[in-house]
């Protein structure tokens, strides 16, 4: 059974759907677009609850991803948003459509990563530089930066050179 609700008809505000939700008992809760630190925190509280939340955010990576996240509260509050995101976060799946080789689609390159102890960790931490490595290393994990993707996208002649150096975050 899915059970929506819409903004100005089943409620008053994005907000008050948010809160709403918390009372239903859903198994699993769906976040349009984390815009701003009051959906954000919502966001948090429902999967520090034991619920399991999807939403998107607007950003260029995985790292900028976190970044974005803790940088929408005041300086004072942000230890406690890195502490949520460490205790709550499992993964992150950063997507970008590209043109495809032929020209005449998209094709989605994903960076990918998924929240280990250690990552947890650095986000607990604000050693956000760090992640990346970790993205960089934990292929056995399923994890993979944007890089890694582009070039297996590059190798199966699905995208072009020039596109894939477009998205990358470096050329080299």
């Amino acid at each position: 059974i899915i059970s929506q609700r819409e903004v100005g008809r089943d409620v008053r505000s994005f907000f008050e759907g948010l809160k709403e939700m918390m009372r239903e008992d859903p198994d699993v809760i769906f976040v349009g677009e984390m815009r701003d630190a009051e959906t954000i925190a919502m966001t948090l509280m429902a999967a520090e609850t034991g619920h399991l939340v999807f939403s998107t955010l607007h950003s260029r990576d995985c790292v900028s991803t976190i970044n974005r996240l803790v940088g929408a509260f005041p300086a004072g509050e942000q230890a406690q948003i890195r502490q949520q995101l460490a205790s709550t976060l499992k993964a992150v799946v950063s997507q970008r459509l590209l043109p495809n080789a032929a020209g005449t689609g998209r094709v989605p390159a994903v960076e990918i990563m998924v929240s280990t102890p250690g990552i947890s960790n650095l986000i607990r931490q604000g050693k956000d530089d760090m992640i990346y490595s970790s993205i960089e290393t934990g292929m056995q994990l399923g994890m993979q930066t944007m890089e890694q993707c582009l070039i297996r996208l590059i190798t199966e002649g699905k995208i072009g050179m020039e596109a894939g150096l477009s998205a990358a975050r470096n050329e080299n």
